[in-house]
């Protein structure tokens, strides 16, 4: 059986009992955890280049280590020459291991990589603890090999935890080492 990744086990060890003793909860089954990660890219050209789509599941392969689905379009849009059922995306899903090696990269890594970063926006939760963020190029992973990119692409990646409100979210996130930064109202004081 192979070694847990770090941030699992820096969930274990520090995260939960530091939950339980900041929002007091009566088990360690109530403390939140991430439950999956999703990153989909949105390929509006896949219309007219059919290699976008291919160049596309390639990139998040490499990203992610598994293999991507692709997402068809559910109806169908004049003004934007789509039909029902045609290919305009690729999302994939990590759990469990891969989940937990891909946010240590995302974090450790990849958020680092950004040019001009300052942490990202703590205010991005959606009201029920999942948290997205958006990069607007592939190439900060480095896994990327900027020679063979026909063309930069931005992802969205998703973060799902099974907490009940943003606070909650926030607190698992940052304690697990996600840079967010710091409100404005800690700025002032």
């Amino acid at each position: 059986m192979s070694a847990k990744p770090h941030m699992q086990q820096l969930y274990e060890d520090e995260v939960l009992p530091a939950m339980v003793k900041e929002f007091d909860y009566a088990s360690v089954m109530q403390v939140p955890k991430i439950t999956k990660v999703v990153i989909n890219i949105g390929l509006g050209e896949a219309l007219q280049d059919a290699r976008a789509l291919d160049n596309a599941v390639g990139d998040l392969t490499v990203i992610s280590g598994q293999k991507p689905i692709v997402t068809r379009s559910k109806k169908s849009v004049a003004n934007f020459k789509l039909r029902e059922d045609q290919a305009i995306g690729a999302k994939v899903t990590l759990r469990r291991t891969r989940m937990y090696y891909f946010l240590e990269k995302l974090f450790n890594v990849v958020f680092p990589r950004i040019r001009d970063f300052r942490g990202i926006s703590p205010n991005a939760f959606d009201g029920r603890g999942n948290y997205s963020v958006g990069l607007r190029e592939q190439l900060v992973f480095p896994e990327i090999d900027y020679d063979k990119v026909d063309r930069v692409r931005g992802l969205e990646v998703t973060i799902v935890t099974s907490a009940r409100t943003d606070e909650e979210a926030r607190f698992l996130l940052r304690a697990l080492g996600m840079p967010l930064a710091q409100e404005a109202s800690q700025l002032a004081s």
